[in-house]
Order: C-alpha cells, then sequence, then structure tokens
C-alpha cells in the first residue's frame, strides 16, 4: 500500500525501512505523495518520521552480573580456557607464600616459634614444602616443632 513512499522516507531520513513512521491519521495523504519531494514535504510536515534506534538492554546483564558475585554460574561447564588463565601460576603462588609467610611471622611474634626454626620453615616454604598453613601445621605438630 504504501510500500513505495516508505521505501522513498527511508532513503530520504537515511535510514531502514523498519524505522519510518507514518501517521495513521495522515494515511491518505501520504498514500497521493508519488514523487520524492512530495515525500520530502510529508518528513518536513511531521507526518513522516525516523524512529530511534532501538537500545540493547542490560537488564539480564545486569542480573547475570549479581548472580556471579554471589559465585553462580562459575562452575566448570562456564569456564574457558586453563585454570591458569583466570588466575596465574605466579598469583597462585603468590597468595599462598604470603599467606605462610603470614602466619609463620605470626606465631614467632607469639613466641611459639624460635628465630632458627622460624628460618628453617620459612625457607621450606619459599621451596614450596607446604601447599597450605594446614600442611604447614601438620608438619610442625610431626615433628614436634611448635612450642605451647
Amino acid at each position: 500500500m504504501l510500500k513505495m513512499q516508505r521505501r522513498i522516507a527511508a532513503d530520504l531520513l537515511k535510514c531502514g525501512e523498519n524505522r519510518v513512521w507514518i501517521d495513521p491519521e495522515k494515511m491518505e495523504d501520504v498514500s497521493t505523495a508519488i514523487t520524492r519531494e512530495d515525500v520530502r514535504r510529508l518528513i518536513h510536515d511531521g507526518v513522516i518520521k525516523k524512529k530511534p534506534v532501538r537500545g540493547q538492554s542490560t537488564y539480564r546483564t545486569k542480573l547475570k552480573t549479581e548472580a556471579r558475585k554471589k559465585g553462580r554460574h562459575r562452575g566448570p561447564g562456564s569456564r574457558k580456557g586453563k585454570k591458569t588463565a583466570r588466575m596465574s601460576r605466579k598469583e597462585r603462588w603468590m597468595m599462598t607464600i604470603r599467606a605462610l609467610r603470614k602466619e609463620l611471622r605470626k606465631l614467632k611474634a607469639e613466641g611459639k616459634l624460635d628465630e632458627h626454626t622460624y628460618r628453617r620453615l620459612y625457607i621450606r616454604a619459599k621451596g614450596g614444602q607446604f601447599k597450605n598453613k594446614r600442611q604447614l601445621y601438620l608438619f610442625m605438630g610431626e615433628h614436634g616443632i611448635l612450642k605451647e
């Protein structure tokens, strides 16, 4: 019906045909418009307008981000790449060694370790003998190092 007018209007408004809005009250005026000049006049009068660009909603993204903060959607099925792509080996090591060294410092400050033993355990931790604080305490328990 108004296919030609819509196409001409889209060309003049520099948009797609789906974004061309034609006033439903003035349909007969639009149907009589044959030339580009007629369509240009209708655009000027506000009978034909360009619709705004439809944006992309971020609602679902926000919901998923909130869920991810809670720890959802982070299972093995959602991961891509290697384990080290999420956290590098160096970062992992830094977290571990800092926790161990902090624990050793705490024990030394409390007087549960003397300087010599502290240094020996510090070196072992640096060598990667203990994966975590639990292993450190197990080692100290087995060797009777910890003073009460």
